[in-house]
């Protein structure tokens, strides 16, 4: 009996990385879900395994020295390679040019930035002996310019620069690269960055006017996406930063 293809979903616990975990097992994969969170790294395991899925659950904090090798070598052993990878690992903040100190300016970066690129390279031979894909999680704010957010979209467009690059490097070995760049989703990003309930109310009902289908999105459109791009289905895209945001980057500012 073949073994299932394997993924590994950073920010499995919730918001666009629990939606991918559970959509790439829907579709057969064998997930690696990681978190910081043990109970809720469980709750996501036993859903999937509650589904007919297969799912081990790796504690890590994807920014420490130990992470990348810790997380693929429990997908080797759990489940023999690595087919996808998938980054969704993620922070926000709000804040001016004058108002982000160096702390700020670092911790966006080791999280968002940091942790995909030494996961990926961690991840590399892995996906190359399998003819794997990489799936990094970006945001409008990688391709577009916003105000209030500067560590968060200049740590996005890394991410996008990240890709492209890897993309290039790993396409004569077979592996694809490519990232999804949101709009505005329904998850606890926000609230976690800053928000209270009052301001993240209003900035959902915002979206009624910035993006052009009048309405957020849902983590379950992206998790559509990102399997799409992890699969064979999208076998001849790669260095792609895909714009899936309720066409968000195609206004001018307002």
């Amino acid at each position: 009996m073949s073994t299932p293809p394997c993924a590994i979903v950073t920010g499995a616990t919730s918001g666009i990385g629990r939606a991918a975990a559970m959509r790439l097992a829907q579709e057969g994969h064998a997930v690696v879900a990681v978190g910081r969170n043990t109970a809720a790294l469980a709750e996501v395991e036993a859903a999937i395994a509650g589904a007919g899925g297969a799912c081990a659950a790796v504690q890590a904090d994807v920014v420490t020295d130990e992470a990348p090798g810790h997380v693929v070598s429990a997908a080797v052993q759990a489940f023999g390679g690595v087919d996808a990878l998938v980054n969704a690992a993620g922070i926000i903040a709000s804040a001016s040019l004058e108002g982000t100190d160096d702390e700020a300016w670092d911790r966006m970066m080791d999280i968002n930035v940091r942790a995909p690129f030494r996961l990926m390279r961690a991840a590399a031979p892995h996906l190359i002996a399998r003819g794997g894909a990489v799936v990094n999680v970006s945001s409008v704010a990688g391709l577009r310019s916003f105000p209030g957010i500067l560590s968060y979209a200049v740590s996005k467009a890394a991410v996008d620069q990240l890709t492209r690059c890897a993309a290039l490097e790993l396409a004569p070995r077979g592996v694809r690269v490519n990232a999804v760049n949101p709009g505005v989703v329904v998850t606890e990003l926000h609230r976690r960055g800053g928000m209270n309930e009052q301001q993240y109310a209003a900035f959902l009902e915002r979206t009624r006017e910035t993006h052009p289908l009048g309405r957020p999105g849902s983590v379950e459109e992206v998790a559509e996406l990102i399997a799409f791009l992890a699969s064979s289905r999208s076998a001849w895209i790669t260095g792609e930063t895909v714009a899936i945001d309720g066409g968000r980057h195609l206004t001018c500012a307002r």
